[in-house]
C-alpha cells in the first residue's frame, strides 16, 4: 500500500506510522528522518537543505519533493511506502501526483488522524522532558512521574520545553490549519482519505487505522 498519513500536531502520527509501516511491511519514510539523513551523508540535497536551514530560511518545496522522490525510489519501497509529514501543503501534494503518475503509480489512501484541538494542547503542553536524557519524556496527565518535577529513571530535572508550551502549540495549529489541512479536502476530491479518532490507547487507534485501510483496500477492489 502507498499511503499519506496526515493529522495536527498532537495526533500520534509518528508512533501510529511506526506501527502501521511495520504492521504492512513498507517504509516509514518521514520528513524529519530524510531531512536528518540527507544532511549528514552531506548528500548534494543534503548541503543544499542545510545551506536554507543555516540561513533561517524554509526549505523549498522543491528540494523536499526531490529528497521524497529520491527515498520512494529506493528498492524496500517498490511494493508500497507510508508518507509521514509529507506533502505538508497542496503545492506539494500537487507535486507528489505528479511525480507518481510519472513512475505509474498511485496513491492507496490518506489516512487522517483526527483529534479535537483542545486534547492536542492537553497532549503536548503537559509533555515533560529529562534535562539529563532527553529520551525519558512524562506527562503530566497521561504518565507523570512519581514525584513531581524529578525523571523517575535517572533522577533528572523535568521541564517543558518552550516549543511545548500551550500558546506555541496553538500557533503550530494555526500552521497547521492554514497550510497543511487544505490537503485532506484535495485528497477527498480524489475519494482517498480515510478519516479515524486518533483518542484512546496506541494499540486501539493502530487497530481502528488497519480496519479504515482494509476496508478502503476492499471497497477499491
Amino acid at each position: 500500500m502507498r499511503i499519506v498519513l496526515v493529522g495536527p500536531p498532537g495526533a500520534g502520527k509518528g508512533t501510529q506510522a511506526v506501527r502501521l509501516a511495520e504492521t504492512l511491511h513498507i517504509p516509514h519514510i518521514s520528513t524529519g528522518d530524510l531531512f536528518r539523513a540527507n544532511i549528514s551523508q552531506q548528500t548534494e540535497l543534503g548541503k543544499l537543505a542545510k545551506s536554507y536551514m543555516d540561513a533561517g530560511n524554509l526549505v523549498p518545496d522543491e528540494v523536499t519533493i526531490a529528497m521524497a522522490k529520491d527515498r520512494m525510489e529506493q528498492p524496500d519501497a517498490e511494493n508500497g511506502f507510508l508518507l509521514d509529514g509529507f506533502p505538508r501543503n497542496v503545492s506539494q501534494a500537487e507535486a507528489l501526483d505528479e511525480l507518481l503518475e510519472t513512475e505509474g503509480i498511485k496513491l492507496d489512501a490518506v489516512l487522517d488522524l483526527e483529534v479535537p484541538e483542545d486534547e492536542v494542547v492537553k497532549r503536548i503542553a503537559g509533555r515533560r522532558i529529562c534535562r539529563k536524557d532527553s529520551s525519558h519524556v512524562f506527562h503530566v496527565t497521561y504518565s507523570p512521574p512519581k514525584k513531581e518535577g524529578v525523571c523517575d529513571v535517572c533522577g533528572g530535572e523535568l521541564y517543558q520545553r518552550d516549543d511545548d508550551s500551550e500558546d506555541t502549540v496553538r500557533k503550530r495549529l494555526e500552521v497547521y490549519h492554514t497550510q497543511t489541512e487544505p490537503i485532506i479536502d484535495y485528497y477527498k476530491a480524489q475519494g482517498l482519505v480515510v478519516t479515524i479518532s486518533s483518542l484512546g490507547p496506541v494499540d486501539e487507534i493502530t487497530r481502528r487505522a488497519l480496519e479504515a485501510l482494509k476496508r478502503d483496500e476492499d471497497t477499491e477492489k
